[in-house]
């Protein structure tokens, strides 16, 4: 190896040791936001059974809800193809589910294609996206909200992130990087 290439090396493991720590930084910062008293939102469910955020705990104090912008988006249906083999993992610690505008009867039949373990439901006709920020005038964006429920059964909003290529989130990014030409222009498709 020459002198140039252990340089270069050493740049490399000096940049990945400070994204480490930035991230780090990043995480901390983030949970000193204050966070926020929110109404137990209605979504619904098959059959258009009306089920309340509160219920979607289940009997955990913690709940993550990825807010998926609908079957016709690639990139939503990709991040929801990877929490589900996590759903075991995230389970374990918290109520997980995914919400999305679709109505219930689209997204069931399609989340039974994909082979979706999770719990999905409708936000439509609801605000919980919007007042979350996760819709604008535009269009739906994709991420994540995390919940706290109260001794008293309030909801606390803890924290939201958004999804978009390169994300933290989906590890398909992170390894296409390692290829030799990157994603190279790859984009998920909904059938390959």
């Amino acid at each position: 190896m020459t002198t140039d290439e252990k340089s270069l090396k050493n740049e490399i493991n000096h940049l990945e040791s400070d994204l480490f720590e930035k991230q780090k930084k990043l995480i901390e910062l983030k949970s000193q936001l204050k966070p926020q008293l929110i109404q137990d939102y209605m979504l619904k469910s098959i059959g258009d059974k009306e089920v309340r955020l509160s219920e979607m705990f289940e009997n955990k104090t913690d709940l993550i809800v990825v807010h998926n912008m609908g079957i016709s988006c690639s990139y939503c249906t990709m991040w929801a193809d990877g929490f589900n083999g996590l759903l075991p993992h995230l389970e374990n610690r918290a109520g997980f589910v995914v919400v999305s505008p679709d109505n219930p009867e689209i997204q069931n039949e399609f989340a039974l294609k994909r082979g979706w373990q999770f719990k999905i439901y409708s936000s439509g006709g609801s605000t919980f996206t919007e007042d979350l920020g996760f819709k604008s005038e535009e269009s739906w964006l994709p991420g994540v909200s995390t919940f706290h429920r109260e001794a008293d059964g309030s909801i606390i909003n803890i924290q939201n992130a958004y999804f978009g290529p390169g994300d933290l989130f989906c590890s398909t990014w992170h390894l296409f990087d390692l290829l030799a030409n990157g994603t190279d222009g790859w984009e998920p498709m909904l059938k390959y």
